[in-house]
């Protein structure tokens, strides 16, 4: 039997809408879809296989699962959802494995091997290097200060920045698309801090 990518797709959707925790400003819905069509932009980009793409649209749409059950270690917990869930939409135990390992390479700082780690991770801090950057980090700073941590936007800027020096761009499609933004957005930090 082949896999219910479509029966997958709706089931985490589902979950994620109607469980996440509305104070979840950036590890929202909306952040699954965008980090989903973002793969899908890049490994299109990348030249990946329909079975590779499947996998990639798959590990996006899961990778913050884990957001449902628990805010640390978010990425343990989301590969275990997926582990837990694919079998029932005909995933084999190597496509688990594989999606599994995209998941946890999202782990800031991020450790990607594989291709499709590399395109998982850059769909994940796509906005980085986004004309929407100030409007989506906000939305983490939100977040932030409403799960308990204390933060002044002077400490939050000083995160931001360090987020930037250990970040990298691992595909080529996202060096070109987003490295120079990126580095703008940085500078228009750094000029704020």
């Amino acid at each position: 039997m082949s896999k219910d990518f479509e029966g997958a797709k709706k089931s985490i959707l589902d979950r994620l809408k109607n469980e996440l925790n509305p104070k979840y400003y950036y590890h929202s819905l909306e952040h699954s879809k965008d980090v989903y069509m973002m793969a899908t932009e890049l490994g299109k980009l990348e030249k990946i296989s329909e079975n590779e793409m499947i996998l990639l649209k798959t590990a996006a749409l899961f990778h913050d699962s884990g957001f449902l059950e628990s805010y640390v270690g978010h990425e343990e917990v989301s590969a275990k959802i997926a582990k837990k869930t694919l079998p029932e939409f005909n995933y084999n135990s190597e496509e688990i494995e594989i999606i599994e390992k995209m998941i946890l390479s999202t782990t800031v700082p991020q450790t990607p091997e594989t291709l499709l780690e590399k395109i998982l991770c850059d769909a994940d801090l796509d906005y980085l290097g986004r004309d929407d950057y100030s409007k989506i980090s906000n939305r983490l700073f939100l977040e932030w200060k409403d799960m308990g941590n204390i933060l002044t936007q002077q400490k939050w800027n000083e995160t931001q920045i360090n987020l930037f020096k250990i970040h990298n761009f691992f595909t080529k499609s996202s060096i070109k698309l987003r490295q120079k933004k990126k580095m703008i957005n940085l500078l228009k930090l750094k000029n704020n801090y």
